[in-house]
């Protein structure tokens, strides 16, 4: 089950309620649905998508809206990180230098604890894996449709 805080799981256990939203407008009088186009937001649930947003991959218009770049046509990168970087400040740890360059990213999958350099350029579908203990650095380089064992 869930509790009150994530990281703690000896603290207080909580319910989490969902509704859909068809069955919560019909419980107001006369309220509607405003349909939004996916091309103005950015969803963000985990920080698989958060460190795509912070990337390349996202631009900032003119009036401070983030929307994905047009060159990736609609889809954004694919990023699947290690359960390592479930929280914020853990996935921070990956980018002290700065987030990968992903605009011609498809798929990054990061195992194990890693740490990009500032300079990396993720191409296609990249698998980064540590097998080791400690934290690697990924060098500076353009990977492209590979796996990169450190």
């Amino acid at each position: 089950g869930k509790t009150v805080d994530p990281r703690d799981k000896s603290s207080t256990k909580v319910i989490q309620l969902e509704t859909a939203m068809g069955a919560a407008i019909s419980c107001f009088e006369g309220a509607t649905a405003v349909v939004i186009p996916r091309s103005r937001f950015a969803p963000v649930k985990t920080t698989n998508d958060l460190l795509a947003l912070r990337s390349d991959a996202y631009t900032l218009t003119f009036d401070f809206r983030i929307e994905l770049a047009s060159s990736r046509k609609g889809v954004p990168p694919n990023i699947k990180l290690d359960s390592r970087y479930k929280f914020v400040d853990a996935m921070d740890t990956l980018t002290p230098n700065g987030v990968p360059s992903l605009i011609d990213c498809s798929q990054l999958v990061v195992e194990g604890e890693v740490e990009f350099a500032q300079g990396v350029v993720i191409q296609g579908s990249v698998i980064i894996k540590n097998t080791g203990h400690g934290c690697k650095v990924v060098p500076a380089a353009i990977y492209k449709d590979t796996t990169v064992k450190l």
